[in-house]
């Protein structure tokens, strides 16, 4: 590892610090609407969307709505898995078994 490496995770940490810490500190000392508090609890959802779609219904950058992707049909059985559940963990690993085990046939019905 370069020198490089460490002086850009490093600034990275820096940008990151000063552009977070003084919305943190302003918010801290300011009591926030009961509208805005409702609608931050929706954050959270909506950056792991953005997050997650892309990768579940383009996994090789292009759109793909089929029975043909193993991870569209994975997310969507872990979406009703957590829905029923409620439970993290029983999410995790019944939806990461659900791929594996999907992704498995298809390799053998040869799609």
């Amino acid at each position: 590892m370069s020198i490089s490496e460490p002086l850009l995770i490093a600034g990275m940490a820096t940008v990151t610090f000063a552009v977070r810490y003084p919305v943190l500190a302003l918010v801290s000392r300011v009591k926030l609407p009961q509208v805005i508090l409702d609608a931050m609890k929706f954050i959270p959802p909506a950056v792991l969307t953005a997050i997650i779609v892309p990768a579940v219904a383009m996994p090789q950058g292009q759109v793909d709505i089929s029975l043909n992707n193993p991870y569209l049909v994975a997310g969507i059985a872990s979406a009703a898995l957590a829905w029923r559940t409620r439970d993290l963990l029983w999410t995790i690993l019944l939806g990461m078994g659900i791929f594996l085990l999907y992704k498995s046939l298809i390799g053998m019905w040869g799609a």
